[in-house]
């Protein structure tokens, strides 16, 4: 019988293979995961990461369980005020997840547990605000939300100029109440550690102000607008296009519920401080992170545009690093600091109390999903960039 190929061959070719699974993946390969536990996971290696930097910062990741929301958030109300929706009788320990050009590089704890993601869930709605735009359901941005919606919500001199960008940027100076909460965030009963003082209200778009009064307005119009609850539409619109698994709710306060149209439907929050909120796994996190680390588009489909992206991950002159209900790292906010000192200034972050992280780097294509964590982002996130290899 006659060899086809000789032994030094063989051996050549034996070494090209082992060269070539060990080559970095190229950063113009772009990988979606499928929609399911088919994740696919690669070595640090070969996604252009130094093996040993990259397990020293999941270590000490892992020794940073948060101090702030207690296992059975027994201390929810101490800390945000009376509760409005339910809350769950437990949570996972700290779990995180990193991505490399759409690969899993590491991983660690439980992050198929479905808990709250806080205020994560404005980075969401955000997203719903984009695609309602280019729907042509909300034609223009810049325009009055009360040209659009007349429910009695805007009818006040306070508010009927308030627009769509003024609530994504938290600028709104939006005055009133809304399922059993006031704008004003006065009184410990009703927010806890969370409460204001008394302050006079500036022209809406002057003045910045983190209020999820004001953002649970903005969902409501949302919902009007769209004339179906928005979870079916983050359900249909973002999850299910990105391949999120069944499991994550979006659960509303029992009284938060509008007549539209004759019909009552529920409306959502942005955020779990009064309970409810988005509860979803750190794995469907960063399938959300992703989507906008590859600037909107997954797989054949541009999901939201790459102009809403750049729209969104940009900042002005009020108020702190944050642009659509994303927090940014500009250093562009007063004082000059960037909330995370070693990271680049073109990454941006979905944060939510207890701390939960998203984190986006479309410098080094790199998604981070940091939950249940008790550090500053900054100092995993140095440990990981540290890994890169140039």
């Amino acid at each position: 019988m006659t060899h086809l190929y000789s032994r030094p061959l063989v051996a050549a070719l034996l070494l090209w293979l082992v060269v070539a699974c060990q080559r970095p993946v190229s950063s113009s390969a772009v990988y979606y995961p499928p929609k399911g536990d088919n994740w696919a996971t690669i070595t640090p290696e070969k996604a252009g990461m130094n093996p040993a930097l990259l397990d020293a910062a999941v270590a000490f990741a892992k020794t940073q369980e948060t101090t702030q929301m207690k296992p059975d958030f027994s201390t929810q109300e101490e800390i945000f005020g009376k509760l409005l929706g339910p809350m769950p009788t437990s949570r996972a320990a700290t779990n995180g997840i990193i991505l490399r050009h759409g690969y899993i590089v590491a991983e660690w704890g439980d992050t198929r547990s479905v808990d709250p993601t806080y205020s994560v869930a404005k980075s969401v709605l955000s997203t719903v605000v984009g695609i309602s735009h280019e729907r042509g359901l909300i034609p223009d941005i810049f325009e009055p939300v009360s040209t659009l919606i007349h429910d009695g919500g805007y009818d006040s001199e306070q508010n009927r100029a308030v627009t769509w960008e003024q609530h994504l940027r938290q600028t709104t100076e939006w005055e009133g109440s809304l399922w059993g909460k006031n704008s004003d965030f006065i009184g410990k009963e009703a927010f806890g550690r969370g409460e204001r003082k008394p302050r006079t209200l500036q022209k809406p778009g002057t003045y910045y102000e983190y209020n999820d009064v004001r953002i649970n307005r903005m969902a409501l119009s949302l919902l009007r607008l769209w004339k179906k609850p928005i979870p079916e539409v983050v359900r249909d619109e973002i999850m299910n296009p990105i391949g999120a698994s069944d499991t994550w709710q979006y659960i509303p306060y029992p009284t938060a519920v509008a007549d539209v149209d004759g019909q009552s439907m529920p409306s959502v929050s942005g955020g779990t401080r009064w309970g409810g909120g988005l509860r979803i796994s750190a794995r469907d996190l960063a399938r959300f992170g992703y989507l906008y680390g590859r600037q909107g588009r997954w797989q054949n489909r541009q999901i939201i545009s790459a102009d809403w992206v750049r729209q969104a991950t940009t900042g002005n002159a009020v108020g702190p690093d944050y642009g659509y209900l994303w927090w940014l790292n500009t250093g562009n906010a007063a004082g000059g600091k960037k909330p995370w000192p070693d990271a680049p200034t073109t990454s941006f972050a979905a944060l939510g109390a207890g701390s939960n992280t998203v984190w986006v780097d479309p410098e080094h294509d790199i998604v981070i999903v940091w939950r249940w964590h008790n550090g500053s982002p900054n100092e995993l996130i140095k440990r990981v960039l540290a890994a890169v290899q140039p």
